[in-house]
């Protein structure tokens, strides 16, 4: 009897799945010392604009998933590769407050502040552009003053306020978080660095809120 041959399967090599993009950028902040955590994001189809479970969410896909959000961010490589390899459309929180403030200014003030800054010889920091319509500029954090009234939290899921004599001005700091690149925007593309964070000490705050209440102050007149 003549034996059949048995065909060989091939042996296909399984290669690891290659890093996101999103995990670099993460693991990127990591390595400066920023905490970060999971945030939701917009939603393209159906009825609902956010992956959260809220029912008419107020802000789409910018905002963190767990209300334990300041006590989850972490700058550890293992479970930040966990989170975004679960999840890789998840946005990316970073809490305010801690390493550095966020100044967010409407797009047409942050341009000219920059413009302004850049021209003065000062260091700008990173400056990172959401959409068409806000310009994020991170700075040192002062902490936590002895004179709170220096300070006002903006939870970007609560509406946040404005002070009367910087209209359109945000100060994101204690208490608070900001959505980062390469989050997806609920305004459709992704938030993006105009300059990117390169390990450089970052800008005074008070300096950089002098620049940026001038200037909304005056696009608004």
């Amino acid at each position: 009897m003549v034996g059949v041959p048995i065909a060989r399967r091939s042996k296909r090599r399984i290669r690891p799945a290659a890093k996101s993009a999103v995990i670099s950028d993460v693991l990127a902040y990591a390595e400066l010392g920023w905490a970060s955590c999971p945030g939701a994001y917009p939603l393209r189809e159906g009825a609902r604009a956010c992956s959260c479970d809220r029912v008419g969410c107020p802000d789409p896909g910018a905002h963190p998933i767990s209300p334990a959000w300041a006590a989850q961010a972490t700058v550890d490589p293992a479970l930040i590769a966990h989170w975004w390899g679960a999840n890789p459309q998840a946005g990316v929180i970073l809490p305010t407050g801690r390493v550095f403030d966020v100044f967010d200014v409407p797009t047409a003030a942050g341009v000219a502040a920059l413009a302004r800054i850049e021209a003065e010889g000062h260091p700008v920091g990173p400056v990172a552009a959401y959409g068409a319509d806000r310009i994020l500029f991170w700075v040192n954090t002062r902490g936590a003053p002895d004179d709170e009234d220096e300070w006002w939290s903006c939870h970007l899921d609560c509406h946040p306020d404005t002070i009367d004599e910087t209209p359109g001005l945000r100060w994101h700091c204690r208490d608070s978080y900001v959505l980062a690149p390469p989050s997806a925007l609920a305004s459709g593309g992704q938030a993006s660095w105009l300059h990117e964070p390169d390990g450089r000490p970052l800008p005074d705050p008070l300096r950089m809120l002098d620049v940026l209440a001038d200037v909304c102050g005056e696009e608004t007149e």
